[in-house]
């Protein structure tokens, strides 16, 4: 079975930075794509950012340039860095990946920009 633990949420400052980790319980994680996604009150849940077992990342327009997703195979961790953070990057964190035709959330941990 998979499971998704997400932490590094909390409050922080327009233009200040946080870091979110994932930690992975799965087998064969260094072979997995995984994602983080956010979902803001009222609003769909979106993809920030992938990235692949082979490293190949991707990521959501409005946070190119800000925002990195990375990875350690050797943990299984999933981190996303996010700097100069906006008001409108506030959501809910979500780590996810999947196995086949099923999808696997964590928890979530909850990021606020605010002044």
């Amino acid at each position: 079975q998979v499971q998704l633990v997400e932490s590094g949420g909390g409050l922080v400052q327009p233009g200040g930075s946080l870091r979110l980790s994932c930690a992975a319980s799965m087998s064969f994680f260094r072979l997995a794509s995984m994602g983080w996604y956010r979902q803001a009150p009222g609003n769909q849940r979106d993809l920030v950012a992938g990235i692949t077992g082979g490293g190949i990342t991707n990521y959501a327009d409005s946070v190119k340039g800000r925002f990195t997703i990375s990875r350690d195979d050797a943990n299984n961790m999933v981190f996303l860095q996010m700097n100069n953070l906006k008001v409108e990057d506030t959501a809910v964190y979500y780590c996810n990946t999947k196995r086949g035709i099923l999808e696997f959330w964590g928890q979530g941990t909850q990021v606020t920009v605010s002044s």
